[in-house]
């Protein structure tokens, strides 16, 4: 029997609170998660792991120590493994990511935002 499809905005619109990733799937050492943004995030790096954000609805700007990038529906960013940088949504937004399985969603810096990194949609 195939696996079920994952309808990813579902998962997405049923997370009850802002970001807090959760995980919609594995393969090999990597989760795939899904989260509701809005506002700024933390200022952070991720020291042993790249990560991907693609965003599914709103606009997110992604802020670097030297320059920002916008994304709009459908686009993808890789942020490489050590690279400090802060998600920022003015206006509400899905994402989904793409990191290695154990990735806390705060990297280095920690705080009240931190997510448990294996929670399941």
């Amino acid at each position: 029997m195939p696996p079920p499809a994952i309808p990813i905005a579902a998962a997405a619109a049923a997370l009850p609170e802002l970001w807090s990733p959760r995980i919609v799937a594995a393969l090999n050492d990597q989760h795939v998660k899904v989260a509701r943004i809005h506002g700024e995030f933390v200022w952070h790096a991720h020291a042993e792991t790249d990560e991907l954000f693609l965003l599914l609805g709103g606009r997110l700007r992604i802020d670097f120590d030297d320059g920002a990038v916008d994304l709009g529906p459908g686009e993808l960013l890789v942020v490489p493994r050590g690279v400090r940088h802060r998600p920022v949504a003015a206006e509400p937004c899905t994402i989904l990511l793409v990191e290695r399985a154990g990735t806390v969603n705060t990297g280095d810096a920690g705080g009240e935002l931190t997510a448990r990194a294996d929670a399941w949609a």
